[in-house]
């Protein structure tokens, strides 16, 4: 759920495992930073955060723009998500 601008991943026990923070204007969504507690690194923790925060956005018709580096990377590997992602000729670096 999304809490503080922000999704949360959590443990069995609550304890926050991962988050993806956005920004929402309008019907555009911007994720600006993807984290995972090193103690969770490894587990898919990402890739769940990532799938489950474009199945959201999919869903209330939003148009995303992954501005985190492993988010626009994890999409470029996940071309069943490109409708709903902006995408521009240039590289940011």
């Amino acid at each position: 759920m999304p809490t503080r601008e922000r999704f949360e991943a959590r443990d069995e026990a609550g304890a926050v495992a991962g988050f993806v923070t956005y920004q929402l204007t309008g019907s555009i969504i911007a994720y600006t930073h993807t984290e995972v507690d090193p103690a969770y690194e490894g587990r898919g923790v990402g890739s769940t955060l990532a799938r489950a925060v474009l199945n959201d956005a999919r869903s209330k018709r939003r148009t995303v723009v992954p501005i985190c580096p492993f988010l626009a990377d994890w999409v470029g590997k996940h071309p069943e998500y490109e409708d709903i992602v902006v995408r521009t000729t240039r590289k940011i670096k």
